[in-house]
């Protein structure tokens, strides 16, 4: 049922896509599974290599590059790059699964670019600017310099919106995971 689908969730930092999509993971119904990203950032907080990212130096994320191994990747700021390994959507589509995705929006929109018929792509989106930078502010894991660049950034991500199959607003946390789930259990049937 999930074989060959992929989708897309992508949002300004702080809008609770994440929360969005471990919510989805949990749904035994839905046949997902979380596409690890590779990222040449460091670990924050208890984040976990091959659960949360696969942690690799920017010398090694800029050789898979070259090697072709990235299905979509992106430098989010100087030397600080994510992207999806070509590998890591062929071993969940093996298992015959759906691959969810919780990743930046170009790269969100890289994939969708690359697989129009087999992607879901939902920007979940905040309430206001307020909001968001209230939750940023409330994780109490980045400086202010960092909150600074993902607020500017989010201005930014927040028109790409509309190249989006699906917006969700995030005002309700609730309300919003099932209009997740509900996006994705039709998808899944087409």
């Amino acid at each position: 049922m999930g074989n060959g689908k992929l989708i897309v969730f992508s949002a300004p930092s702080g809008s609770g896509k994440t929360t969005i999509v471990q919510h989805l993971l949990k749904q035994t119904n839905l046949p997902l599974e979380f596409s690890i990203s590779a990222t040449s950032r460091a670990p924050r907080g208890e984040e976990i290599e091959g659960k949360d990212y696969y942690y690799l130096s920017a010398n090694d994320f800029k050789l898979k590059i070259q090697n072709d191994e990235f299905l979509e990747y992106e430098e989010v700021y100087a030397d600080n790059f994510y992207g999806t390994l070509k590998s890591e959507v062929n071993r969940i589509w093996e298992k015959g699964k759906a691959v969810i995705f919780d990743i930046d929006v170009v790269g969100g929109l890289n994939i969708e670019e690359q697989f129009p018929e087999e992607t879901l792509s939902i920007f979940v989106q905040p309430p206001n600017l307020e909001e968001l930078e209230r939750r940023l502010r409330g994780r109490g894991t980045e400086s202010e310099e960092k909150i600074k660049m993902r607020l500017d950034k989010s201005t930014t991500e927040l028109e790409f919106a509309p190249k989006f199959d699906a917006i969700i607003t995030n005002d309700n946390l609730e309300i919003a995971k099932q209009e997740a789930f509900q996006l994705i259990s039709k998808f899944l049937k087409k």
